[in-house]
């Protein structure tokens, strides 16, 4: 496969290839593996963020990038923004929140399948108070690869925004490549009820709603069985896809851990990919590094069996490695997997 080369600086007259919409933070990420977060001594500071991830991984790929999102106005939001420019993810629709700082994600890395993370995101996360009359509908209409989370679903205006870019992108545009739901499942960031806390079965209640609203504007969703469950109400892998496309998208990829991703067409297609072994050092950022991947290939015109294993490879690479954003890969190196 041919890969484009890294790209000159966008002309902010031109779309954006790819354009992702949502969490923005810094991750601190323990320098020693395998230690308590109470006892660890170090750590390194990373861009985090799942959206922000997406378009990091798309501009490593050589993909033109953006994001809309926005951070606390302190110096964690300054370093966002220094992070973004310096990954070549256009930045110009990131913008400051006085009232609430900038989220602050900590983990704890116990190879190879166990990673706690922690969210500093009180009172309220700046990216979350994504406005819908703030938002630059020329913009996301005019991306080729538009993509969303469900986080932004969680919590208002963040939802009325979401909800409201994904409707304004018109159907059958020549130009639109895809319209991405990530379902992006933290039951922790859906609020409380009257006695507390949600319980998981609770907050999933409350948003498989919302999540069904974006489904019918989207044309590809992608989630694990756990996320695809909340949305659909249903966990076998097959039934997932299924009911996915009928609500709504022409493309459902199902991860399913280490069985591999399925991904099934709205037109019969189906393929099963099995995941790029490796080992791993933190599993955090994989699933990002997979949803800039996908963007790439979608673009690419790819097939969905070679858009799959591509994507897995990606994230393979960034598994294998302890960051998530300075650790998604060139080009280059997923072929050099593949080809391993």
């Amino acid at each position: 496969m041919t890969e484009p080369q890294p790209r000159a600086p966008h002309d902010p007259g031109m779309p954006h290839e790819v354009l992702t919409m949502g969490r923005i933070g810094v991750d601190l990420y323990p320098l020693q593996t395998g230690v308590p977060l109470q006892h660890v001594e170090s750590f390194g500071k990373f861009l985090g963020g799942s959206a922000t991830n997406v378009a990091v991984a798309a501009a490593r790929l050589g993909r033109s990038a953006a994001l809309i999102t926005r951070t606390g106005d302190d110096p964690f939001g300054v370093y966002c923004h220094e992070a973004l420019r310096g990954f070549g993810v256009d930045d110009r629709w990131v913008t400051p929140v006085a009232q609430y700082p900038t989220p602050v994600t900590f983990c704890e890395i116990f190879p190879p399948d166990d990673f706690p993370l922690y969210f500093y995101r009180l009172p309220k996360a700046p990216d979350l108070e994504i406005r819908t009359g703030e938002l630059d509908l020329a913009g996301v209409t005019g991306a080729a690869v538009f993509w969303v989370t469900g986080t932004g679903l969680c919590a208002e205006p963040s939802r009325a925004a979401t909800l409201a870019a994904l409707a304004a992108r018109a159907p059958g545009r020549d130009d639109a490549v895809a319209t991405v739901l990530d379902l992006d499942w933290r039951p922790m960031f859906w609020g409380a009820g009257a006695a507390g806390p949600l319980t998981g079965e609770e907050a999933a209640e409350q948003a498989r709603p919302h999540y069904r609203q974006a489904l019918a504007h989207a044309t590809v969703a992608v989630g694990n069985l756990a996320e695809c469950e909340v949305a659909t109400g249903v966990r076998e892998p097959h039934a997932c896809a299924e009911a996915l496309l009928a609500a709504g998208v022409e493309l459902a990829v199902v991860k399913q851990g280490p069985k591999g991703v399925l991904a099934v067409h709205a037109d019969g297609t189906a393929v099963e990919v099995p995941p790029h072994p490796v080992e791993v050092v933190n599993g955090l950022g994989a699933g990002d590094a997979f949803g800039g991947a996908l963007c790439h290939g979608l673009l690419a015109g790819w097939d969905p069996e070679y858009t799959m294993r591509y994507a897995n490879a990606a994230g393979a690479l960034v598994a294998s490695r302890l960051a998530c954003s300075s650790a998604m890969p060139a080009a280059a190196e997923v072929e050099e997997l593949l080809r391993a």
